[in-house]
């Protein structure tokens, strides 16, 4: 098989070209080709995202070079690059499409299906990271973490927060976690440690399985009702668009706090707003937004009671770098014949 593989500024074609490097892979793909997605700026990068989203995959253009070296290949690995109909056409011997991220706007799976061709993702490259990180927001904003900083930082020894009279201890908190896939559950494995009792809404995940786990499956109702911090874990889809909205922050004690690190498009940003502004709920954590970067004038700067990071809780090295070993391992089970854990369209196998 010959293959090809398409880098970019965050992860480099000398990193991202290691999914067809070792003794396993060797056998099944005798020789590459490289080529570069062009972005010289993270700016740049949300840029082309932003696109993707709007317009699919076609709504950027691929590397000029690319229709060419594809034109015999049987393999191409990308990341941010766009794997769009137009490619696909000029890949007459395609036979697996590989993705170094979890999320699919950039490939035209629906093409690839209908001509047979799998897609393996990789929707848990960073969730370590965003797991980490998570936590962290949930410290930060509970404990005022981020606040003291900043106010020491102007010369400010602070003594009161918008929480003052009832700053928790995670071990007294129900959390409730909001999707339990790979981000999830690593979530829920990293509180077990702080002794809190933890929720989990997913629909798509059994009740028995959430409790072998050790933790309580509950409803969308009972978690807003009951939980003292919610954090969101779930893909953005037409189903999940603006899932938190006035009517669930209504819901939600007024002690509790929010935490969105997946997805600005899960949540009304106006009604979260509304919510902090009126201490309907005590706080939140953010670290997406819906224009990145943050407008000056946004009203999330002037709200005292929330914490903002400007996304970052995936960006590690690992969560990059660790992308070639994943697809790598998810493309040699398919080739000998076993089942791959992650791929777009199941259907093709």
């Amino acid at each position: 098989m010959k293959g090809v593989v398409v880098g970019d500024f965050l992860l480099p074609t000398s990193i991202l070209e290691k999914v067809y490097q070792g003794d396993d892979v060797e056998k099944w793909v005798e020789s590459y080709t490289k080529t570069d997605f062009v972005c010289e700026t993270r700016a740049d990068i949300r840029n082309v995202w932003r696109q993707f989203e709007l317009h699919g995959p076609s709504g950027v253009a691929a590397p000029d070079d690319l229709p060419g070296l594809v034109a015999d290949a049987e393999v191409i690995a990308v990341h941010i690059c766009p794997v769009n109909k137009a490619i696909i056409d000029a890949a007459k011997n395609l036979k697996i499409i590989l993705s170094a991220r979890g999320g699919l706007e950039n490939i035209d799976v629906k093409e690839a299906t209908a001509r047979g061709i799998p897609v393996f993702h990789t929707p848990n490259h960073n969730a370590q990271a965003v797991a980490e990180y998570t936590v962290g927001l949930i410290l930060s904003e509970t404990r005022n973490i981020a606040r003291s900083h900043c106010a020491l930082k102007q010369g400010v020894w602070q003594e009161y927060y918008p929480n003052s009279a009832f700053i928790p201890e995670l071990n007294e908190l129900k959390i409730g976690i909001v999707g339990y896939g790979a981000n999830g559950r690593l979530v829920a494995e990293k509180l077990r440690s702080f002794n809190t009792e933890i929720l989990i809404c997913d629909p798509f995940v059994p009740d028995d399985i959430v409790t072998a786990d050790g933790y309580h499956p509950v409803k969308k109702e009972e978690l807003l009702k009951e939980a003292d911090v919610i954090t969101l874990h779930v893909r953005l889809t037409p189903d999940t668009e603006k899932m938190f909205g006035a009517a669930e922050f209504n819901q939600m004690k007024e002690s509790a706090y929010f935490i969105n690190t997946a997805r600005s498009g899960l949540v009304d940003t106006d009604a979260m707003v509304q919510a902090l502004r009126d201490k309907s709920i005590q706080g939140a954590a953010i670290d997406v937004f819906d224009v990145e970067p943050l407008p000056k004038d946004s009203p999330l700067i002037t709200i005292d009671n929330l914490t903002l990071t400007n996304h970052r809780a995936g960006d590690t090295r690992n969560s990059y770098w660790n992308a070639p070993n994943l697809m790598r391992r998810e493309m040699i089970t398919y080739l000998n014949g076993g089942t791959p854990r992650f791929v777009a369209n199941r259907q093709v196998l």
